[in-house]
């Protein structure tokens, strides 16, 4: 926890908190944490955006463009489709640019706006506290009771109610593995596995059922235990923190020292009223009140329920809220410091040359190899030829058929063996062809040539190489 050096000395650096977490108690056993439901502004918009995140889960695997979805992850085939766009293994270089950019924005946004992302839009958040928890509330109730149920004897109203709960939570768990397994395989393929006979799928229905014993074993009984002990998200921030990382944060200049609040009272301590509030709605169970903690996943529960308080003891809002802890070491408000610019314009600089990497990559690629040892030679008394040899690496799902033209050149490429190059979808397709020009043309040793590919009449990208011949005198 970073802190000023005016409360080096405080009740807080006395605590002894950070010598264990929050979900394991002094015996190293599970302290299972019973989060009461939130309610406020926050936790509104993020319901908000729930909504919109579910809403784009569950229908992107149905959405195809020209034939094929919108989104695929194939690992299997190692075929990968984004936005419409195919990629095979041999766009491997683009996507480990494309890790390494993530890498670096994901290190940049932490180090910027702490774990903004965990909160707002982590599936495992999402899931957890916007699905699974909300049934959770529905069925057994709030966190008192809960936690009275569970201490109950089972009784028949106590297994109506945990059988009800786990029942909807693995119906749950096997929609989000069926939607999942279509990320990966496509939903044409995954509903030829669930309608087709069970001795012809067997290995796709252990798929769907490992998935679905994952997610539910997840949502039911792992819960924050995947955000502190789990994901090494949580732990890197730790590392990446500094003191004007935006976070959510507890104002301890204002609160300390805490006091129970008592009416029509001229309040002379801190705003803090230790209501506790705070920690019985945090859903991995901390205490913010005792600064940043690597368990913290910035989901402003605690924002929500301060605020309340304040509002219903007439003092002001914002006692935790965001900010950064210079900001409340030295009292200002939340700015958009030059640091945080300058972070903000090397994400948005990370983000447009990833999508100018997307955007510019052609349907086919290859290269155009002049053949070694070879100069070139004389075709008639007016021409010159070169042999070149041509591989070619098909992009999309569809076959092609390619033909080769000289683009802004006189002269005539002539193949060797059939016209035109034809390349099944993700594989690769080979050729030899002349390359023919006139005398007049060759006007220094060593020229430039581009040759367009076409695929039936459309362009599907061009591709350089160079053409040796004598200069005319």
């Amino acid at each position: 926890m970073m802190k000023d050096d005016s409360i080096a000395n405080s009740p807080l650096e006395q605590e002894s908190f950070r010598d264990h977490i929050a979900t394991v108690n002094e015996q190293g056993k599970r302290n299972w944490i019973y989060a009461q439901q939130p309610r406020g502004k926050y936790y509104t918009y993020r319901s908000y955006l729930s909504y919109l995140y579910f809403l784009v889960f569950f229908t992107l695997p149905f959405i195809h463009v020209n034939g094929r979805p919108l989104f695929m992850l194939n690992v299997i085939q190692g075929q990968f489709i984004l936005f419409g766009t195919p990629f095979w293994p041999q766009d491997f270089f683009l996507f480990a640019l494309i890790m390494l950019a993530f890498i670096l924005f994901i290190t940049l946004f932490t180090m910027a706006f702490g774990r903004l992302f965990c909160g707002w839009a982590c599936p495992q958040t999402i899931f957890m506290e916007m699905l699974f928890r909300r049934i959770e509330y529905w069925i057994e109730g709030d966190a008192a009771a809960r936690r009275l149920l569970d201490k109950a004897p089972w009784t028949t109203s106590k297994i109506r109610k945990k059988v009800l709960k786990h029942t909807v939570f693995f119906a749950i768990a096997v929609l989000v593995a069926n939607v999942f397994l279509a990320y990966i395989i496509g939903i044409k393929q995954l509903q030829q596995i669930v309608r087709g006979p069970f001795h012809e799928h067997v290995g796709g229905f252990i798929a769907m059922l490992a998935f679905s014993g994952v997610f539910y074993g997840v949502f039911a009984f792992l819960r924050e235990q995947v955000c502190t002990t789990v994901c090494p998200y949580g732990r890197l921030q730790g590392v990446l923190l500094d003191r004007s990382s935006v976070v959510v944060a507890y104002d301890y200049e204002r609160g300390e020292p805490r006091g129970k609040f008592k009416k029509n009272e001229t309040r002379s301590i801190g705003d803090c009223i230790d209501c506790m509030q705070c920690v019985k709605v945090c859903p991995t169970g901390i205490d913010i009140r005792n600064g940043t903690q690597m368990e913290c996943v910035s989901c402003t529960a605690c924002i929500d329920a301060c605020n309340f308080m304040m509002q219903k003891t007439g003092l002001p809002e914002g006692l935790i809220r965001y900010a950064s802890e210079n900001g409340i070491a030295q009292r200002q408000p939340l700015r958009f410091t030059g640091r945080l610019k300058t972070y903000s314009i090397v994400l948005l600089l990370i983000i447009s040359g990833i999508t100018y990497l997307l955007a510019s990559r052609t349907p086919v690629s290859g290269t155009i190899i002049r053949t070694a040892g070879m100069l070139y030679q004389e075709k008639g008394a007016d021409s010159i030829s070169n042999l070149y040899r041509i591989k070619l690496v098909n992009k999309t799902i569809a076959p092609v058929q390619l033909r080769l033209a000289l683009n802004g050149t006189l002269g005539q490429i002539i193949m060797i063996g059939k016209p035109q190059i034809s390349i099944k979808p993700g594989e690769q397709g080979e050729g030899t062809f002349f390359i023919v020009l006139p005398r007049t043309a060759i006007t220094k040793r060593k020229s430039t040539l581009r040759v367009t590919l076409y695929a039936g009449n459309k362009s599907s990208g061009v591709l350089k190489t160079t053409f040796l011949g004598p200069v005319s005198n």
